[in-house]
């Protein structure tokens, strides 16, 4: 098979995952709940650690050689000394950290509280486990102040403000009140519902309106950006839509904004060499040996009861059920990574899951095989680059989620393209690499049972070349990418985009190069933009790969 190597359809130019930078004149503001980096106590005092969040990891892999100011919290409370950390931390990278100082009242009001309690399951379509409590909304108003005050005090007009995820949708507002005049951005990692679920939320206006105060909103999907477009039309019946450009343009009176699709990706050159290097394949194959059965099956989540891993057990244990010759020939490890266990109903699941693991092993245990291994613990680059190495099917079924980097990492570890991957249609990653994939309902205990099943007899030509058509996905849409193309929406949004406070003129609107003539490649994939039936840009058939003509609508 000959190498692929993407490119525009309109200009032939060859793709790229090099990060444009000569297009900002300012500086990037990047603000987030978290930094990359935490403030933990230990004995012999604070000490600097990496931040294992999904967040902060995608951001930093394509943020390495972007000049700029990183704003969010460190993890440590107000009477801790961190900006001499933090600038330590700053050494070796392109931008420096700047710290919020949260209390424990409004971590736990603000994070545990509205972001967690509120938000997370609404937006994952489970109001049912909302806790609409008042004194969360008062907590979370005044944080998104503490944060637009950090930035406002840093932030000059030819800087580029971007804010990210549902910790800071107030955020916008709040910035404009703090008189930042800078164009600026947000981007949601996480899905937004559709208006029968959103209007539940009593404070949905005010956040709303907060949002249009951005000059660009990035969504992970279509979907998620469609469900926004009704919450608007619904709830603010004066916004005016624009559909015939690019991207979307909203205007609430004097105020325009662009908003679009940027389905985010992965370093894969980063994930692909480290991958490769000899002590990973060393692990991996210890891993092998260690665990019984032909098929290794691969679950990675942070516990959270979106990610569907109560749900993966039954279909598991139903396929054991079903299929008794598959008894000793194939193990699940099951890895769940702590998370906000602070909060009962964590806790609560954690219990469902370790009982259900119980249950499972003690119903098809035999000697020599488990069926079910499970960690409940952070793996390491190196330990998670070992386990998706030696996986021969990655199952990624999560009820409801943004994107899922955890299917596309898998692919992109997947250096000798023997593996098979299983995602749910309800991740942002589904329909995105649904070409190569078997892509499942994870509610459908009986249809992931049977993918399992296909996905282990599944001959080898088949597995490598669904595997090489995923790389080649992950690879064309990588972080790098998702980062340019959101950047490169800016200038529709600030030189067209005007405001109530009258920006539309201020020269801080035109920091960015004028590019309308350029056919930039657009990040979604064709099976996100438009039904996979309609069309898709990549395509099996007779065992060979074609990457097809790029749509040129949708970035």
């Amino acid at each position: 098979m000959t190498d692929i190597v993407p490119s525009d359809n309109r200009t032939g130019d060859t793709v790229t995952n090099d990060v444009v930078t000569n297009d900002i004149k300012g500086r990037v503001i990047n603000v987030s709940n978290r930094l990359p980096v935490l403030i933990r106590k230990h004995a012999g005092g604070a000490r600097v650690e990496r931040s294992s969040g999904g967040l902060a990891t995608a951001l930093e892999a394509g943020w390495r050689d972007r000049p700029g100011v990183w704003v969010g919290w460190a993890g440590v409370s107000p009477n801790q000394q961190v900006e001499p950390l933090l600038a330590k931390a700053s050494q070796g990278r392109s931008y420096s950290l700047r710290s919020v100082s949260l209390t424990q009242d409004e971590i736990a009001k603000f994070y545990s509280g509205f972001a967690n309690e509120i938000i997370w399951p609404l937006f994952h379509d489970m109001p049912s486990r909302c806790n609409f409590d008042p004194e969360y909304w008062e907590t979370y108003q005044r944080v998104n102040r503490k944060f637009a005050r950090v930035t406002a005090e840093i932030a000059a007009e030819d800087d580029f403000v971007w804010v990210h995820d549902y910790h800071l949708m107030l955020a916008g507002d709040a910035l404009r009140q703090a008189g930042v005049r800078s164009p600026m951005g947000f981007f949601l990692h996480i899905p937004f519902p559709g208006p029968d679920v959103f209007e539940k939320l009593p404070w949905k206006k005010p956040i709303l309106k907060s949002l249009l105060e951005f000059d660009v909103i990035g969504f992970q999907s279509d979907h998620d950006r469609t469900n926004f477009i009704a919450c608007l039309e619904r709830l603010l019946p004066e916004v005016v839509i624009d559909r015939s450009q690019r991207h979307l343009q909203v205007r609430l009176g004097a105020r325009r904004t662009v908003v679009g699709t940027f389905p985010i990706g992965v370093d894969f050159e980063q994930f692909a060499q480290q991958a490769a290097e000899p002590e990973i394949q060393k692990h991996s194959d210890e891993i092998r040996r260690r665990l019984s059965g032909d098929t290794l099956v691969l679950g990675v989540d942070r516990l959270d009861y979106t990610k569907g891993i109560p749900e993966r057990l039954k279909s598991f244990r139903l396929l054991l059920r079903r299929f008794p010759g598959m008894r000793g020939h194939i193990t699940l490890v099951q890895v769940v990574v702590p998370s906000r266990e602070e909060i009962p109903n964590y806790k609560h699941l954690r219990r469902e899951v370790e009982l259900l693991v119980s249950q499972i092993n003690g119903e098809f245990t035999e000697p020599g095989w488990v069926p079910v291994h499970y960690m409940h613990r952070n793996l390491g680059r190196a330990e998670l680059l070992a386990y998706y190495r030696a996986a021969d099917i990655g199952l990624v079924t999560p009820l409801k989620d943004g994107m899922n980097l955890v299917a596309k990492e898998f692919c992109a570890a997947q250096i000798d393209e023997r593996g098979v991957l299983i995602v749910s249609e309800f991740a942002g990653a589904g329909p995105e690499l649904r070409s190569g994939a078997l892509v499942v309902n994870p509610n459908d205990f009986a249809e992931v049972a049977e993918a399992l099943r296909e996905a282990a007899g599944m001959p080898v030509m088949e597995k490598r070349n669904r595997m090489r058509l995923l790389r080649e996905i992950v690879k064309d849409h990588s972080v790098q990418r998702w980062i340019r193309s959101f950047l490169h929406a800016v200038p529709v949004a600030a030189v067209e985009g005007s405001n109530s406070s009258g920006l539309a003129d201020s020269p801080s609107r035109l920091i960015f190069k004028q590019r309308r003539d350029e056919n930039l490649p657009g990040v979604a994939l064709v099976a996100t933009a438009r039904p996979p039936q309609a069309r898709q840009p990549y395509q099996m058939r007779n065992m060979k790969i074609h990457v097809l003509a790029r749509a040129a609508g949708e970035d």
